[in-house]
C-alpha cells in the first residue's frame, strides 16, 4: 500500500521529498494533475471536481493515505471532501493544517478557545485561489487571537516556474513581497503557502529580510506525517519503491522535477485519474 502525495503540478515534489527523506522506508505515489495546472486560478467547484476524482482514483488503486500537497487544493477542497465523508479505512490529509499548527501552537484537535500565539504580523503568500478562499484566516481564528494575517496572491510565480523560467519566477517574489510590505512593512513571520514556493525559499528571505522567520512547507508536513503514522500505524506500509505519476507531458515533468530536485526523476503518463495503478 503506498502513500499518495496528489498535487496540480510539481509544487508538491518539495513535499515528497522532505517526507522520503525522513520516511525512507515508505512507498510513496506521486501524482501531479499537469494537464489542467495551475488550480490557483481555477474556480472553488473546479478545483474540488478536479481533486476529489483524483483523491478517489488513488485511493481505488490502492493509497489509503493521500496527503493533498497542494495548498489550494486544501484550502478549497479538503473540508468539503471531509463533510461528504471519506469512505471507511480511507484518509485525506492537507499541507495547510500542519502550518496552522505551528502557528498556533496546538494540535488540529484541540477545540478550546482561541488563545494569543507568539506571532502577531503573519504575512501570506498564496495563489489567489488560496487568498479568496481565507482558509488560513477562517482556521486561525479558530484556534488564536489577535494575529494579523495580511495575504499577497502570488499571480504568475506557479506558471513561471512550471515552465522552468527561473528568471522571470524570481522577478516575480520580489515583485510580489515588495507589494506585501507596502500592505505589512513589518511581519514577523512569512507562511509560504504554496508547495512550489520552497523552489524560491532563499529569493523570498533576501526580499523579506533576515529578521522575518520563513514558515515553509515540507519539513512540517514531514514531521506532522511522521506524527500521524505513529497514531496510525495501519497506514505505514513499507513498498517496493516510488512511482510519479501525470496526467501532462511525462517527458517535461522528468526533465523539469530532475532540475528541480537534483536527482533523476522519471514520469510516467497516465491519461485520466481512473486509470492509475498504484
Amino acid at each position: 500500500m503506498a502513500i499518495g502525495i496528489f498535487d496540480s503540478g510539481l509544487g508538491g515534489l518539495t513535499v515528497w521529498a522532505a517526507i522520503e527523506n525522513r520516511l525512507p522506508e515508505l512507498e510513496l505515489t506521486y501524482f501531479c494533475d499537469t494537464r489542467n495546472t495551475p488550480y490557483g486560478v481555477r474556480d472553488a467547484d473546479d478545483i474540488y471536481s478536479l481533486t476529489r476524482s483524483h483523491v478517489h482514483a488513488l485511493w481505488n488503486n490502492g493509497c489509503n493515505l493521500v496527503i493533498l500537497a497542494c495548498n489550494t487544493a486544501s484550502a478549497v477542497a479538503l473540508r468539503r471532501m471531509q463533510e461528504e465523508g471519506v469512505p471507511d479505512g480511507r484518509r485525506v490529509l492537507g499541507v495547510f493544517v500542519p502550518i496552522i499548527e505551528t502557528l498556533t501552537e496546538r494540535q488540529w484537535g484541540d477545540n478550546s478557545p482561541p488563545r494569543e500565539v507568539a506571532m502577531k504580523n503573519v504575512a501570506l503568500f498564496a495563489t489567489p485561489a488560496t487568498v479568496s478562499s481565507r482558509a488560513f484566516q477562517r482556521e486561525l481564528a479558530f484556534r488564536a487571537i489577535g494575529v494579523d494575517v495580511e495575504a499577497q496572491a502570488c499571480g504568475g510565480v506557479v506558471d513561471a516556474i512550471e515552465e522552468g523560467d527561473m528568471i522571470l519566477s524570481e522577478a516575480l517574489v520580489r515583485s510580489h513581497v515588495e507589494a506585501l510590505k507596502r500592505k505589512m512593512p513589518n511581519p514577523e513571520a512569512a507562511i509560504l503557502g504554496c508547495t512550489h514556493y520552497p523552489l524560491l525559499q532563499e529569493v523570498f528571505q533576501r526580499a523579506l529580510g533576515p529578521e522575518v522567520k520563513i514558515l515553509s512547507q515540507p519539513a512540517i508536513v514531514a514531521e506532522s506525517l511522521v506524527d500521524y503514522i505513529d497514531r496510525h500505524p495501519e497506514m505505514k506500509s513499507p513498498g517496493s519503491g516510488n512511482r510519479f505519476l501525470t496526467t501532462g507531458d511525462h517527458v517535461r515533468n522528468s526533465d523539469h522535477a530532475t532540475r528541480f530536485l537534483k536527482r533523476k526523476i522519471v514520469f510516467e503518463a497516465v491519461w485520466s485519474g481512473t486509470a492509475l495503478e498504484c
